[in-house]
């Protein structure tokens, strides 16, 4: 009786599919292929012993699930952990020695506004001209604004490959943060210049804006590229860590984690500082309870699961530019000095001066 129920249905199933590919090729080809991968996988011995049990009236036994092994996972967070040390490093030593040939070369840079300006002065003068207007406009921005607008034109640029279709996959690899991606490292950083909307983008930018004056203009513009750079990397990897425990693995974009450590450390610096919200620039309140608020509502987010934002990346963000004003300014920029020496001697270095010079 077995044997007839399943010829008969081996019958109708083989005179189904022959009649739905006369109809349909293309849907049944892509099945096909589908089939074939299937039939490829051959029956493990747990399989078959099931089957034969419940051939017999028997009920299989439930193999319980493989529990998730945290060491592994963990495991993922070695290599990020290496290349932000390993970033922030590099990051704070650049910026050291960009600072020492900042202060050498502001002798010869008063040298050259006055020949700038004796030049000015002698050719003539082209009214209406964009690019007079463009420089115009470039020398009224303060030194702080200056030094942003690099940052923002890259997350422009950034925005804009993600309005082309043939670049997703790569973006979505290279762009956004996750510890399960193939590529974990240098997205932390890359993550920091991408948005996929553009309220994300102008909201952040225009924060990063209002701040960077501040901010430029209490550690100087080598510390701030320096320490935004090192802060986009740092909260991507507090982000990390939050997924990793979690086991909430979406992916993450955008700069606000870096924004938040300016933030932070405008807001420690400068507590009593008055701060207004965007659509609502008639109430202000202080700048210390605005970070106070800001926290609070991060850890809130953070403990209660929401994934409107990645509270994680904030928290890291924020933590790291109240860090920083306490303790890194100083921890890391005294720690610099004999790399700021070596730089010194290797740069006095040359004919007739041996290599002694003094910092």
């Amino acid at each position: 009786m077995m044997a007839w129920r399943g010829c008969l249905v081996r019958w109708l199933k083989e005179d189904f599919i022959n009649k739905a590919s006369q109809r349909n090729g293309f849907i049944l080809h892509q099945q096909r292929c589908f089939w074939k991968e299937v039939k490829k996988v051959a029956p493990t011995m747990e399989v078959e012993q099931a089957e034969l049990i419940q051939k017999r009236g028997g009920t299989p036994a439930i193999k319980p699930p493989t529990p998730s092994q945290p060491e592994g996972s963990l495991r993922r967070l070695l290599k990020p952990l290496v290349f932000t040390i390993g970033f922030t490093g590099c990051s704070f030593g650049t910026a050291m020695i960009w600072q020492y040939e900042s202060l050498k070369s502001r002798d010869q840079s008063y040298f050259d506004e006055v020949r700038a300006d004796w030049l000015h002065k002698l050719l003539p003068q082209k009214h209406g001209d964009l690019c007079k207007q463009i420089n115009q406009w470039w020398n009224s921005q303060s030194e702080g604004q200056r030094c942003v607008t690099g940052i923002i034109a890259a997350n422009a640029l950034v925005f804009c490959c993600w309005r082309i279709p043939s670049l997703q996959r790569s973006m979505l690899k290279y762009f956004t943060s996750n510890p399960t991606s193939s590529a974990r490292c240098w997205p932390m950083l890359l993550s920091s210049f991408s948005h996929n909307s553009f309220f994300h983008m102008a909201a952040n930018m225009y924060v990063l804006w209002s701040f960077c004056s501040s901010a430029v203009s209490m550690i100087g513009k080598e510390q701030f590229v320096a320490v935004y750079l090192s802060a986009g990397v740092i909260s991507s990897f507090a982000s990390y860590i939050c997924k990793t425990l979690t086991g909430r693995m979406w992916p993450s974009l955008g700069a606000s984690g870096a924004i938040m450590t300016v933030l932070a450390a405008v807001c420690m610096k400068m507590p009593e500082a008055k701060l207004a919200i965007i659509f609502f620039p008639m109430y202000t309140f202080p700048a210390g309870n605005a970070l106070k608020a800001i926290v609070a509502l991060d850890t809130a987010g953070l403990i209660m699961g929401w994934r409107s934002f990645d509270h994680a990346a904030h928290l890291g963000g924020t933590l790291f530019g109240i860090w920083y004003i306490f303790y890194g300014n100083e921890l890391i920029w005294m720690n610099g000095l004999p790399l700021m020496k070596m730089w010194h001697n290797f740069r006095t270095r040359g004919p007739g001066t041996g290599g002694n010079g003094s910092l």
